[in-house]
This record gives C-alpha cells, sequence and structure tokens, in this order.
C-alpha cells in the first residue's frame, strides 16, 4: 500500500479556531486521514515580528508571504494583545478533531518561546515547556499524549532525551527519508523519530520558478516513487486551512490519482518493527527553502566501522 501521512499543525489560536475545523472537514470529504498535532499554552506569535530585523528570516516571509497567512490580530498576540492560552480557549474544538476519529498529538506549549530558546535552553526550561504542554494535553483528552512533534523541528539533547522518558510512542521532530531510531551524540534514544520527507508548500513556492499555479505538481513529481515506509508531508492550519486550503485539496486529489492512500502517522507506526528500525545520527542542519537550521536524520550510526568490520 503507497502511504502519505499528513503531520498538521496548529501553532496559533486564529489557525486552531478557524484552519482546523477546516482542514477536518476537508479530509473528512476526501476520506483521508491526519494526525493533528496541537499547541496548547500561550499564543505568542506577534513576538516573532522581532525577527524582521533578520535579512534571512525577512526574505522567507516576504517570498511565503506569511503576513497574509497569520492575520493581522496574531501578528499582535503576545504583545499589543494578551496571549491568549490556545489549549484552554480551544479545547472543545480539540476533543472534536479527535471524536471524528483523528489522531491528535502535542505540538509543544508555547511555540515561538520554543523555536527561539531551544537549541541553547538548559534541561529545567526544555522540562518545564514539554511538562506543561503535558499536562495540559492530559487535561483536555484525559490521557498523556502518545505523539511530539517539536515546533519548527527544533530539538536539544535535553528534549530528545525526554521523548523517551515522557513515553511517546513516536516523535516527529526531524526532517529525513525513512524512520529511524535517533543517536545523539552517541547517546540512543528509544523513541523512534517519523521524520518529516517532503518539502512544505512554503519552502517550494518563491524559489525555482515554483507558484500557487503549479506548486502541486512540484511536489507530486517527488511523490512519484513511494520509499519503503511512505512519505510524511507538514502541513499548518494556518496555511492549507486558509489561504490555501483550495490547494491543499487539489494535493489530496492528485495524491490518490497516484494511488496514495491518506493517513495518519500512526498507521506508519503501525508498520514498523522498531527492532530492526535502523539508528541514525540526529543533528542540525538545513533544507532548502527554509530559514535557519532544524533537526536532520544522518548517516546511520556505527555505518562506518559495520562496512569496515
Amino acid at each position: 500500500m503507497r502511504l502519505i501521512a499528513l503531520r498538521i499543525t496548529a501553532a496559533t489560536y486564529r489557525g486552531t479556531l478557524q484552519g482546523v475545523p477546516t482542514l477536518v472537514d476537508i479530509l473528512r470529504r476526501h476520506a483521508a486521514g491526519g494526525t493533528f498535532l496541537f499547541t496548547l499554552g500561550p499564543d505568542h506569535s506577534g513576538r516573532a515580528l522581532k525577527h524582521l530585523f533578520n535579512s534571512g528570516y525577512l526574505r522567507q516571509v516576504r517570498r511565503t508571504q506569511a503576513l497574509s497567512h497569520y492575520g493581522c490580530r496574531t501578528l499582535f498576540n503576545g504583545t499589543l494583545l494578551p496571549a491568549t492560552q490556545i489549549g484552554r480557549r480551544a479545547a472543545d474544538i480539540l476533543r472534536g478533531v479527535r471524536d471524528s476519529g483523528f489522531e491528535v498529538g502535542s505540538h509543544g506549549w508555547d511555540h515561538l518561546a520554543w523555536v527561539d530558546r531551544i537549541e541553547a535552553a538548559d534541561a529545567v526550561w526544555t522540562e518545564r515547556q514539554m511538562q506543561l504542554a503535558g499536562d495540559r494535553y492530559a487535561d483536555i483528552f484525559k490521557v498523556p499524549p502518545g505523539a511530539h512533534a517539536a515546533a519548527g523541528w527544533q530539538m536539544n539533547a535535553h528534549a530528545l532525551r525526554l521523548t523517551q522518558r515522557h513515553g511517546f510512542r513516536y516523535a516527529s521532530d526531524s526532517r529525513g527519508s525513512h524512520p529511524f531510531i535517533p543517536v545523539q551524540n552517541g547517546e540512543i534514544i528509544l523513541c523512534p523519530q517519523i521524520p518529516t520527507t517532503l518539502p512544505t508548500l512554503d519552502e517550494l513556492i518563491g524559489l525555482n520558478g515554483v507558484n500557487d499555479d503549479n506548486v502541486v505538481e512540484t511536489l507530486l513529481r517527488q511523490t512519484a516513487l513511494e520509499p519503503e515506509h511512505g512519505h510524511v508531508f507538514t502541513l499548518r492550519a494556518e496555511r492549507e486551512g486558509m489561504k490555501m486550503s483550495a490547494t491543499f485539496e487539489k494535493l489530496l486529489t492528485a495524491w490518490r490519482e497516484q494511488g496514495y492512500s491518506i493517513v495518519a502517522m500512526q498507521d506508519i507506526v503501525d508498520r514498523l518493527d522498531r527492532d530492526t528500525l535502523p539508528h541514525h545520527q540526529i543533528t542540525r542542519g538545513s533544507v532548502p527553502g527554509r530559514f535557519g537550521t532544524l533537526m536532520v536524520q544522518g548517516a546511520e550510526f556505527l555505518a562506518n566501522w559495520q562496512n569496515a568490520a
């Protein structure tokens, strides 16, 4: 069976309030699955404006027309306007997603704080953020989260250890080519990583002649061949659930025509043999079309030693 799993993130109150229900409706009409991953704490999106002083970030914002996707109210959250507590204010929507039959998981507590601070954060701050998210999730769903997806694919060694300690069934904190057991500086983390394998729409648009009109065709060229464990595609409630919803529907239809089933990430996890998953380094790297660094799947652990033996 050819599989594409959807990693659906909601990072803002507006995206959760408006984009998530739209995506639920689209997926139900297309008989498609997906994993919804929720930011559960304060919406401090407005604080991202400070990054506009960075020329690389500003170029990405202009190319992807990010400001038009997030809306004026979101751009002031946590600055001129108080930060909305997403999990508390939108709890009924979150439970409604689960009750509609979709897998749900944690996308963290404070999205912007995580992206800005996690690379250099100490163990205390990191654990506090993950514990706050886990507690709010349990308060909403009455069970602990089984899946973790880091904001911006940003992690540190402490956070990676916590994916194992908190008992997540799997995590999706990285970019890569196939599921793996992560190894950080020689330390094996016994929580499988299910990496995003495909570029996001905003990583494609505005580069190499790709625009809103041909981005679907561009992405379809990358899914013409299916890897052994399928693909993982990340989409956002703030984009594909709002201004790019028609593009997303076109993409779903085209993937069906390519012979794919659209599923939740747990459907890929269910098909894995954890005892035989390869061990790969997890490190910082870059991907085309995205500003800065993020966690990427590196070389297979001890592969050179095994080959030499």
